[in-house]
């Protein structure tokens, strides 16, 4: 696990935690609670979610989304959305993020 853990997101099987001070997703089994792995993600990564079948990573300081594909952790995108996003939501179709800083909801 890294520094500064903040969001959570759980797949089905594992859970994925973001790791704020170090700019990284940590996947860890859910059952055992190893570490299964570390990911890179942008700059101050504070919310996660699960679309069944990526996970989406709100990156607060870098108005970014960044987007790993669940089953090996590859990075499949960064995308900018607003100002400091701090929640990230899945409604089946769409992803949604509210950035506190320009008053905004994306859309992706």
């Amino acid at each position: 696990m890294g520094n500064g853990p903040s969001g959570i997101a759980f797949d089905g099987s594992n859970v994925w935690v973001t790791n704020g001070d170090d700019n990284t997703v940590s996947e860890v089994n859910a059952t055992s609670g190893i570490s299964i792995g570390t990911f890179s993600v942008g700059t101050g990564p504070q919310c996660i979610t699960f679309d069944g079948a990526n996970i989406w990573v709100a990156n607060y300081t870098a108005g970014t989304l960044t987007k790993l594909r669940a089953a090996d952790g590859s990075n499949l995108g960064t995308f900018t959305v607003g100002s400091y996003p701090l929640g990230v939501a899945f409604d089946g179709v769409n992803i949604w993020v509210v950035n506190i800083a320009s008053n905004t909801v994306s859309r992706r």
